[in-house]
């Protein structure tokens, strides 16, 4: 048996971003649930299947039809229009413990989301590189969303 000792560096995920949605509070957070759920795809804009219950203890899963799928967390805390929290495993399929909170608040002309991933375990390195521009990318589709006011209500 081989053991490797790692850095708490190398067993974690810290990313936090900032974004301004020229929106109201309530139509920017009704954007956030439609873009984590059914609205979601890819930064190629090939859809991501997602399932989203905005509820305390809903699952939010990568739905492939036919019972099949990808958990990927469940909502720990969830505060219309102010705050949807989840812990769960994401898009990692090993050891590894994920909170991502996306907290939103009224700002001058707007709202302002504030979102940080933490996570811990044994994460492989293309996760590490990929996540930062990963969640970006949601960020920016919620602003479009929520600027064009294409949010839809997700109950």
């Amino acid at each position: 048996m081989v053991q490797t000792a790692l850095a708490i560096e190398e067993m974690t995920i810290n990313v936090e971003q900032e974004i301004h949605v020229k929106a109201s509070l309530e139509t920017t957070f009704t954007a956030l649930l439609e873009q984590l759920g059914p609205g979601n795809e890819r930064p190629d804009g090939s859809p991501m299947p997602m399932k989203l219950e905005p509820w305390p203890g809903g699952r939010w899963f990568r739905d492939l039809g036919e019972g099949n799928g990808h958990h990927w967390a469940n909502v720990q805390a969830i505060r219309r229009p102010t705050l949807v929290e989840f812990s769960g495993p994401l898009f990692m399929s090993y050891p590894v413990a994920n909170n991502v909170q996306y907290r939103l608040s009224e700002e001058s002309g707007g709202t302002l989301i504030r979102f940080h991933h933490t996570a811990f375990g044994f994460i492989a390195d293309d996760h590490k590189k990929g996540v930062v521009s990963g969640w970006n990318y949601i960020l920016e589709k919620v602003r479009e969303r929520a600027e064009g006011s294409q949010a839809k209500s997700v109950r």
